[in-house]
């Protein structure tokens, strides 16, 4: 018993005596400004959060699209966190990631086995090199032993991959969220996309009706004489030009229909949505510091905690270096049979510790410490680069709603002065002064606006969404779990 003390006793020194090989990570440095280069649109309002939420209710801050104040994507977007077939697949990976701690974090501790065995041995009397003497009919073998075998952490390798499991975890579980900021992005813009192409049918089948009227007006004045056949050609060509453009907008439709109820998870056989044309604003969003958006972008967060990965696996290279210590013990009983298995005198037991040291690998150690220090310096650059995009995103959203909020002003203008330039052009046209052809031009010119204000409208709603993904969506790394 004394040295099975002096052996547990070297065990504690060797634990408290560990330490850890490698370098200490240090967040890395990124390039940013005090401010965006960029100003917000002046309808957009400083307000404190997304909107007014009880405290550490991450759920409610994170339903960003409420903004929008549209009852159906609220709907759809609700059913897409608990349905797309995507976001499962990241989150299972972020469980999968998990679950390697408690496997990284397994090796901390001594696996103990137990191997029972029963079998009967009988010596061959010829067998070479062996007294015919000692031979019998047989005897039996009855061993029930446990073994125990556990490594020294000594120089830190196994706490180092349990810290770079959990930072992977982190990473996996910012990839989460990243996914799904992305898909709930994803679906708002397909939204808007097919609220703007309600909103062209809706204009095209009232365009459709005015060129009707249109036409049996030229058809009465040709029935009349006071027009000539050519009128009423053209008249009838603008009016099927303008068929073929209500047409061609179910195509555009049906595609943004049917990718919505993939993202929803149903096939598009089970789904449809309610045509209504898109009649928001764009709201007020929250921008903050550049520097903020280091604490508000799930993808940067995911990028910084692999570079954190990426340094603990230097030391754990590092530690290849050093000697392995591993303690071995094994004890049980042992008897010839079933009556002396378990007696006190049939116990055995052997405990020792034992270091290995690799003396030559032909530079392999070398090699691995090499490549975990490429590859930390790859993690870092990505981070970095990941810092610099999401300010580009920022900047360019900001510069879009900004241009777009002026380019509305002028293109509402513009439509005005058509619509009215349309009218005057059909009275003089009726009062016989002018030719159909510069009404025909004039509907045209009126139609092409009316449009581009619906595809204005369309893309700083677009836009809108683009800036709230790149500010993050209201997630924090304060989101991350604590592992």
């Amino acid at each position: 018993m004394k040295r099975f003390d002096a052996i547990v006793a070297s065990l504690g020194v060797a634990l408290l005596s560990g330490c850890m090989v490698g370098p200490k990570y240090t967040k890395p440095a990124v390039a940013t400004t005090p401010a965006f280069k960029e100003q917000a649109p002046e309808s957009f309002k400083e307000v404190d959060g997304w909107k007014a939420v009880q405290p550490n209710d991450a759920a409610t801050r994170g339903k960003w699209w409420e903004l929008f104040g549209d009852p159906q994507l609220n709907a759809l977007e609700d059913e897409l966190t608990v349905s797309n077939q995507n976001l499962k697949v990241v989150e299972a990976r972020f469980r999968e990631a998990r679950a390697q701690i408690r496997f990284n974090r397994a090796s901390l501790f001594p696996t103990i086995s137990a191997g029972p065995a029963i079998s009967d041995e009988r010596i061959s009397a010829n067998e070479p090199y062996f007294s015919k003497s000692l031979a019998n009919n047989g005897e039996g073998n009855f061993t029930l032993p446990v073994d125990l075998s556990y490594e020294v952490d000594l120089w830190g390798r196994i706490r180092r991959t349990v810290t770079a499991s959990k930072e992977e975890a982190q990473a996996s579980a910012a990839d989460v969220a990243t996914a799904s900021l992305s898909l709930h992005a994803e679906l708002a813009t397909d939204y808007f996309e097919l609220r703007s192409a309600d909103s062209q049918e809706r204009l095209l089948a009232d365009t459709v009706n005015a060129y009707t009227d249109a036409l049996q007006l030229t058809t009465n004045r040709f029935e009349g004489g006071a027009a000539p056949k050519s009128d009423v050609a053209q008249a009838q060509t603008q009016l099927n030009a303008a068929k073929v453009q209500y047409t061609d907008v179910g195509v555009v439709r049906a595609e943004f229909e049917h990718a919505i109820a993939i993202l929803i998870g149903k096939p598009p056989a089970a789904f449809s949505i309610p045509s209504a044309p898109l009649d928001l604003n764009p709201p007020s969003i929250p921008v903050g510091l550049p520097s903020e958006l280091l604490e508000r972008r799930p993808d940067i967060a995911a990028n910084e905690r692999r570079v954190a990965e990426a340094n603990e696996q230097i030391g754990i290279a590092k530690a290849a270096y050093y000697p392995t210590l591993s303690i071995s013990a094994t004890g049980g009983f042992q008897g010839t049979s079933i009556l002396n298995w378990l007696n006190w005198p049939s116990r055995f037991w052997a405990v020792g510790p034992q270091m290995t040291e690799t003396l030559f690998d032909a530079g392999r150690r070398h090699a691995v410490t090499e490549t975990a220090s490429a590859n930390y310096d790859a993690t870092v650059a990505t981070y970095r680069q990941t810092t610099l995009t999401a300010f580009q995103q920022v900047e360019d959203n900001l510069a879009a709603l900004r241009i777009l909020e002026q380019e509305a002003r002028q293109q509402k203008d513009a439509t005005t002065s058509a619509q009215e330039s349309l009218q005057l052009f059909t009275n003089r046209y009726q009062g016989g002064v002018d030719t159909y052809l510069q009404v025909i031009t004039a509907q045209t010119i009126a139609l092409s606006n009316e449009r581009n204000d619906i595809d204005i409208a369309r893309r700083q709603m677009d836009a809108s969404v683009l800036l709230v993904k790149a500010l993050g969506g209201g997630w924090s790394t304060a989101d991350l779990p604590r592992l």
